[in-house]
C-alpha cells in the first residue's frame, strides 16, 4: 500500500512540473527564404545519448511548459549548437527545457534550418529568420501559454549562441512577416559557449562562419555577423557562460561580446570556469559546479521569475 501511495505521489508531482510538451510548425503557412526541395531532415542518437538533427529545412517549436501552480511567467526559446551543421537537439535543447520547466520557466526548444543553398534563396538569415519567427510567436500567444510578453528570453549553444545573439543585436532588422509589428527583441539573453565573432581567425569558429555565410564572404558581411560590434544600449541584459579550456569555441567569444555589453551599460554577467571543454550542455566534465543553478539565480535577479 505503502508504494503504491509512493508512486502515485510521485506521478503527481511530475503533472504538477510539466504541464504540456507540443510540437508545432515554426510557421503557420509558407516557409519564408525557402526553395522547392526534398526534405533530408535526419535524427541519429549516439551511444551517448545525444540527439542530433541534419538537413533541417523544415523548422518546429517544441512547448515545454510548467503547470500553473508552479509557473513563474517567465519564458526561455533554446537555440542548440552544432555549427549550424545540424542541431544538438537533446543534452543542448530538451534536456535543457526540462530543467527550466522545474524553476516555473516555460521552455521553446528552436529546431531551427541549416543553412543550405539547396534549401534557402539566402542561406545567412534563414537561421535568424527563424529565431525571431519564434519570439513572435511566443509573445503573440503569451496569454495562452500563461507568460509575461515582456519576460521572454532567448538561449544559445555554440552556434546556437551565435544565433541567439543574432537575434538579440539585430531585432531591428525584420527578416520575417510582422504586419502585427510584434517586438523581436529577447528580453533577456543565455549564452553558452557561445560562437560570437566571424572577423578574427584566431577567434572565430571557422566550421560555423563558413557554413552560415559561405567560403568567400565580404568583410562588410563578416563585421554584420560578428556580434560584438553590433552590441549597443538597447541589447538585452546577457548572462555569458565558457570554459577556458574550450578547444572548440575560444572563451575570448565570451569575453569579447562582455566587453561591449559592459561599454554599452548593458547588465551582464560573465562565468568563465577553468574547465569543462566545449559542448558540456548543463553538466561539465570534471566539476560539481552546476551553471544552471546560476543561471536561475540571475534570472530572479533581475526579475523574471517573479510570479
Amino acid at each position: 500500500m505503502k508504494k503504491i501511495i509512493v508512486l502515485l505521489f510521485m506521478l503527481t508531482a511530475m503533472k504538477n512540473i510539466v504541464q504540456a510538451q507540443t510540437v508545432i510548425p515554426l510557421y503557420p503557412g509558407a516557409i519564408p527564404n525557402s526553395k522547392p526541395a526534398p526534405d533530408e531532415e535526419k535524427t541519429e542518437t549516439s551511444a551517448d545519448g545525444i540527439t542530433r538533427i541534419s538537413k533541417i529545412s523544415k523548422p518546429t517549436l517544441t512547448i515545454f511548459l510548467p503547470a500553473k501552480e508552479i509557473a513563474t511567467g517567465a519564458a526561455v526559446i533554446i537555440c542548440p549548437g552544432g555549427g549550424y551543421s545540424i542541431n544538438a537537439n537533446s543534452h543542448e535543447g530538451t534536456d535543457v527545457a526540462k530543467e527550466f520547466v522545474k524553476s516555473g520557466v516555460a521552455a521553446f526548444v528552436l529546431k531551427y534550418r541549416i543553412p543550405d543553398d539547396a534549401t534557402m534563396l539566402h542561406k545567412e538569415i534563414g537561421p535568424l529568420q527563424d529565431a525571431q519567427q519564434a519570439l513572435k510567436t511566443v509573445r503573440e500567444k503569451a496569454v495562452e501559454w500563461n507568460i509575461s510578453p515582456d519576460r521572454i528570453g532567448i538561449m544559445g549553444f555554440s552556434a546556437g549562441g551565435h544565433l541567439a545573439s543574432t537575434a538579440g543585436t539585430h531585432f531591428l532588422r525584420n527578416t520575417i512577416d510582422n504586419k502585427e509589428k510584434t517586438s523581436l527583441r529577447p528580453d533577456f539573453m543565455i549564452l553558452i559557449y557561445p560562437v560570437i565573432n566571424m572577423n578574427d581567425s584566431t577567434v572565430t569558429h571557422k566550421g560555423s562562419a563558413t557554413q552560415l555565410l559561405g567560403k568567400k564572404p565580404g568583410a562588410e558581411r563578416l563585421k554584420e555577423y560578428s556580434n560584438e560590434l553590433n552590441v549597443n544600449a538597447q541589447t538585452p541584459p546577457t548572462l555569458l557562460v565558457h570554459a577556458s579550456d574550450d578547444k572548440g569555441v575560444t572563451a575570448v567569444n565570451s569575453v569579447l561580446f562582455y566587453q561591449a555589453l559592459l561599454k554599452n551599460n548593458v547588465r551582464a554577467e560573465l562565468h568563465i570556469y577553468q574547465g569543462g571543454g566545449h559542448g558540456f550542455g548543463m553538466k561539465m566534465k570534471n566539476s560539481t559546479d552546476l551553471w544552471m543553478e546560476r543561471c536561475i539565480n540571475w534570472m530572479s535577479t533581475n526579475g523574471w521569475l517573479k510570479k
